[in-house]
């Protein structure tokens, strides 16, 4: 009999387990009273709340030369709103062991809090300051700024940053994409309490909520705390629109230079996004190449040849474009074959497609490690929000693993050989390589 795999085996011993938590999430559409839509999975075993918000318009929707802006105001939204500076609003909070976050991605701003059902009502209120009075007081913005200097310092001196930053400044050289989310020394710098407050104005606005819910709360409850954690926010946000791109991939080879003894090397494809028809196809094609223990990559690069410890490849779907990204480090002394065999079993699955037990494999880890994924009520709350994002139905956490298993081998052969292009993969390596020679310089090393 063949030795499964660590997904399957995986897969195969959690799925009782996954069985009954799918038919536990029982999803429903609650509408308040003043119109905002939220979906609730009521669940009143423990006395905990989760809540979790989307708003379309992140980083990449920040203006030129104030690249940062993004990830600065979401981390000033919980220091201090209302009648309560940055002090008092973190002593309400760590009193009544409330966690409140905001953060930024290159497409949306993300908001949320878990806390325990005593507490919801304070925890809805402190929300409703942080996103319709936020005080950006000097104080905790020069705080926050100078941890981000630092933050930025650091980041350029690590290699997988450096490397980061280069790839998709290559990948999107004329689109916001292609600027690092986190900003550079000079645009950090120069952001002002007035850039902050217009930006989170033109994103805060009801017509642009996503809404999960998940926990001990009822649908009426639900209800009244949205028309007052929303109340005062505009009805429409205005968020600047991000052109579709298509990344600038033509099988470059880009070096930058570091005397380390190991290098680290991204590289990547066009993919497809979220919304295309062959979404699942590719996905069992990235678990199959590069999803980890007994993934193509992993037996060539790590197991048969000890060349890297760890070697990946999947889908960076975004929402104006789309990726097939992986990465892999290994000793300068071999990285040369690396890349070669990166290359090889790219062109090898394009021209034969996958095997059965591949497919099965991968079918049966996607499956369930998503369950697994949904390990607490914040997960399966932001899920909420991401089925929401994608416009995948209220039904999609049912219907989820009939399309994966609906993909057939005759579509798993065709998107391989259409999609994967070994030709186009271009690479990016921070180290010194032996025997590798770059077909051009890479871009922006200094910022």
């Amino acid at each position: 009999m063949p030795k499964a795999t660590f997904r399957l085996l995986l897969a195969l011993l959690v799925a009782p387990l996954l069985a009954v938590q799918a038919y536990a999430i029982d999803i429903q559409r609650v509408v308040s009273p003043g119109g905002i839509e939220a979906w609730l999975v009521e669940d009143h075993t423990n006395p905990i709340v989760a809540l979790e918000v989307g708003f379309r318009g992140g980083s990449a929707s920040e203006p030129a030369g104030k690249e940062g802006l993004a990830q600065l105001a979401t981390d000033l939204l919980t220091e201090g709103a209302g009648d309560l500076d940055s002090q008092a609003f973190q002593k309400r909070l760590s009193d009544l062991s409330i966690s409140l976050y905001f953060s930024a991605s290159r497409d949306s701003l993300q908001a949320g809090f878990r806390t325990l059902t005593d507490n919801r009502d304070t925890a809805f209120e402190l929300m409703h300051l942080a996103l319709t009075e936020p005080r950006f007081d000097a104080e905790p913005v020069e705080r926050a700024r100078s941890q981000m200097l630092v933050g930025l310092k650091r980041e350029l001196e690590r290699p997988g940053s450096i490397a980061s930053r280069a790839f998709w400044r290559s990948a999107f050289p004329q689109h916001p994409y292609g600027s690092p989310p986190s900003g550079t020394p000079q645009s950090v710098a120069g952001l002002t309490v007035a850039d902050m407050e217009e930006f989170i104005d033109r994103r805060f606005a009801r017509n642009n909520l996503l809404i999960g819910v998940v926990g001990d709360i009822t649908p009426a409850e639900l209800g009244e705390q949205l028309d007052a954690l929303f109340e005062g926010l505009p009805e429409r946000a205005n968020v600047p629109e991000v052109a579709e791109a298509k990344p600038d991939f033509a099988g470059d080879l880009m070096v930058i230079d570091r005397n380390i003894p190991q290098s680290t090397v991204l590289f990547g494809q066009p993919g497809v996004k979220r919304s295309d028809p062959d979404f699942f196809a590719v996905s069992i094609l990235g678990e199959v190449i590069g999803g980890g223990f007994g993934s193509r990559l992993t037996e060539e690069i790590r197991e048969k040849r000890g060349l890297a410890y760890s070697v990946y490849a999947g889908l960076a779907p975004l929402d104006h474009a789309a990726l097939l990204v992986g990465n892999v480090g290994t000793a300068n002394a071999r990285v040369s074959e690396s890349l070669d065999l990166v290359r090889q079993e790219w062109a090898k699955l394009a021209a034969e497609g996958p095997s059965a037990e591949e497919v099965a494999d991968a079918k049966a880890y996607l499956t369930g490690s998503y369950w697994l994924g949904l390990e607490n009520s914040s997960r399966i709350a932001g899920t909420l929000v991401a089925i929401q994002r994608e416009d995948l139905g209220i039904d999609y956490l049912d219907k989820r693993a009939s399309l994966i298993d609906a993909v057939t081998m005759d579509d798993l052969k065709r998107v391989a050989k259409n999609l994967f292009d070994a030709k186009a993969l271009t690479f990016v390596v921070v180290g010194k390589p032996a025997g590798v020679t770059p077909t051009k310089p890479a871009p922006g090393q200094d910022s």
